[in-house]
């Protein structure tokens, strides 16, 4: 049984006072998994995500992609009108994502405490660049700032060489993952406690990079020195081989290694006696030369015949993808992970599908970035049951 179900998330109410990345990502997360999203947006700008990255025909593709899923309003939070209703907005949803400043939110009266009061099992996700709680609180903050502080950064890059960026929003993404993980924990105690009480989710934007570097603290603490930039080879080895290399053809290949018996096929392939390759300290001290080795080994190849000789062999080896290549691999191909959209401005287009991928009540895209303010009227009049009169002077003074 697969897909006989509407999506997993179906019924769950979110309101996004959030721009640009972070907060939206986790918005669309939960968009894709069939949540009812409504992203706000100033009246006239719009969020800046709508021109971020390249345009085709003056159309943002970016946009189509991060704000899939999503029904989009106007509302000026400047305003105390567009205020008032963004609490009602607040009490209408299950979840709200905020990236605001923490110092705007509460003069805006858009903070936890403020829409707690008017929604007492609200789950709130609270993104910032340094965390709500910090004598740093009020100053802004970007994911490559959050990515500096996590020491992701730090470790990144060649020993010669200056620390290396990742070249997409690394910080943001992980910020947003990190948040949505948390959204559904505090909503799976809302199913399980009738005393529930609402939950805040005060999230810095290096906080969820800095978690997943388990060994950095405690390696500092025990050796009082900070891991550094070791190129290709991460900064504490799983096992003695993590390089790139270069084969005949001029393509790049990753080999990895993560346990005693990976390391001994990469010997094998190499024509090595394994037996000396067995326990852990054999391995580190024959590192350098097996990264050697292999170096040389793939040089004399052509990349197609290198990858079917290891993949004979079990050495965990793969082709370094271009978009071009996630394009034409088979494997993306089976799982589906890139689906055709139709979109309004650009016509069908080619986007990642839905991950992660549920069985039986599988998510979906059934819309590309909406137009600004395209959903007012649903939202405003038959969601929140707003007036026609109302909607009118709103809409009139450029409150919506």
């Amino acid at each position: 049984m697969s897909g006989t179900h509407s999506p997993i998330l179906t019924g769950l109410k979110v309101v996004e006072f959030a721009h640009i990345i972070a907060g939206p990502l986790a918005g669309t997360l939960l968009a894709d998994l069939g949540a009812t999203v409504v992203h706000v947006e100033p009246p006239g700008s719009g969020d800046p995500g709508r021109s971020m990255g390249e345009a085709k025909d003056g159309v943002s593709l970016w946009w189509k992609v991060s704000a899939r899923n999503k029904r989009s309003v106007c509302l000026d939070l400047r305003q105390p009108e567009g205020r008032a209703v963004a609490v009602q907005l607040a009490a209408w949803a299950d979840v709200v994502i905020s990236n605001i400043k923490a110092d705007t939110l509460e003069k805006w009266g858009l903070d936890w405490p403020s829409l707690r009061r008017v929604n007492e099992k609200l789950v709130y996700l609270q993104i910032s660049g340094f965390g709500a709680k910090s004598s740093l609180r009020a100053a802004p903050g970007f994911g490559k700032v959050g990515e500096a502080r996590s020491g992701a950064v730090f470790l990144t890059g060649f020993a010669d060489g200056p620390p290396v960026h990742s070249g997409f929003s690394h910080g943001d993404s992980v910020t947003a993952l990190m948040g949505g993980f948390g959204i559904m924990a505090a909503l799976y105690r809302q199913a399980k406690d009738p005393h529930f009480e609402g939950e805040w989710i005060d999230l810095a934007l290096f906080e969820s990079l800095f978690r997943l570097i388990e060994w950095q603290i405690i390696q500092y603490d025990q050796f009082g020195v900070s891991t550094t930039r070791n190129g290709n080879h991460m900064g504490v080895r799983p096992a003695a081989v993590v390089n790139t290399y270069l084969s005949r053809d001029s393509e790049w290949i990753t080999v990895t290694s993560a346990t005693p018996k990976s390391v001994q096929n990469i010997a094998r392939l190499l024509g090595l006696d394994d037996s000396k390759y067995v326990t852990r300290e054999q391995q580190r001290e024959a590192a350098d030369e097996l990264d050697d080795l292999l170096g040389k080994w793939i040089a004399l190849r052509d990349a197609d015949e290198c990858l079917k000789v290891m993949a004979e062999l079990e050495v965990v080896a793969s082709k370094i993808f271009s978009a071009e290549d996630i394009i034409n691999d088979p494997t993306y191909n089976e799982l589906k992970d890139i689906v055709t959209v139709s979109d309004p401005e650009l016509g069908d287009v080619r986007m990642q599908g839905v991950i992660p991928r549920m069985d039986t009540y599988p998510g979906g895209i059934w819309r590309t970035g909406p137009a600004l303010g395209e959903d007012g009227e649903l939202v405003y009049k038959e969601w929140l049951g707003m007036a026609d009169d109302e909607f009118t002077k709103l809409r009139g003074a450029g409150v919506i």
